[in-house]
């Protein structure tokens, strides 16, 4: 599933299509999609893990799932959940899920806990926080109501940067460390941005799907945890356990 870096990558080659006009919207979506011809693209944004189309009267919502893919000016053989065409372009979406939004996306979206975004708000992510004392940290950094745009990738990085255990709970987290942890989730996805921009994102992994810890260097932990049951990668010597 791509995380809000990669959305980012996303939404910045598609800027050129902002002004322009759909001609057509076909797929399989299950939307209105008769409701776009003939609307011009007014802006193109993202929140987290959501590439937003925004139109006059409406936003088109993308998310790209575990699988998805597009292609900007060509196609894949398999039918597309979404394409816009335009005069002399074409955008394609495949095997996402599209949802047409009627309120502004400010009515919609809280840019605050957007990773990448410039109105982040790290006193309120502290906040929202403090409210879930039991949740753990594996769970807490995919919770995209918190940490917009992180994912597993993310997750696990930024544990093993902080010190922290992923079944570390947040509410036991001295003050220090949940800073050090929030600020580290923004600091990493700007590094996951430029790296990825330059196609070397894996070389600088330090703990996702690696095998040995490279401060310890002794066998990573892999493990199925938290409520999301995603894939976590630990030392169980210097990430500190907090419960």
């Amino acid at each position: 599933m791509p995380e809000g870096p990669s959305i980012v990558i996303l939404k910045e080659e598609l800027a050129l299509f902002k002004g322009k006009k759909v001609i057509e919207a076909t797929g399989y979506a299950k939307a209105d999609l008769t409701r776009l011809k003939g609307k011009k693209i007014t802006a193109i944004k993202s929140w987290g893990k959501h590439l937003l189309i925004c139109f006059k009267t409406c936003t088109v919502r993308i998310h790209l799932l575990l699988f998805g893919t597009y292609r900007i000016n060509e196609r894949k053989a398999s039918n597309p959940t979404l394409r816009l065409s335009f005069d002399k372009d074409e955008l394609n979406f495949y095997t996402c899920a599209v949802k047409i939004i009627d309120e502004p996306p400010d009515e919609v979206y809280d840019w605050e806990v957007d990773l990448l975004s410039d109105q982040w708000n790290p006193d309120k992510v502290l906040k929202l926080l403090k409210k879930v004392p039991d949740m753990l940290l594996c769970d807490a950094l995919l919770n995209q109501d918190i940490f917009a745009g992180s994912g597993n990738i993310i997750k696990n990085e930024v544990l093993f940067r902080t010190h922290l255990h992923p079944l570390s709970k947040v509410g036991k987290l001295p003050l220090k460390k949940k800073k050090e942890l929030i600020q580290e989730a923004r600091q990493y996805s700007f590094d996951f941005l430029e790296w990825k921009k330059a196609y070397v994102l894996k070389k600088h992994w330090l703990a996702h799907t690696r095998k040995t810890c490279p401060r310890c260097h002794i066998p990573f932990i892999k493990a199925y945890l938290g409520m999301t049951q995603r894939r976590s990668f630990f030392c169980n010597n210097c990430q500190i356990l907090y419960e």
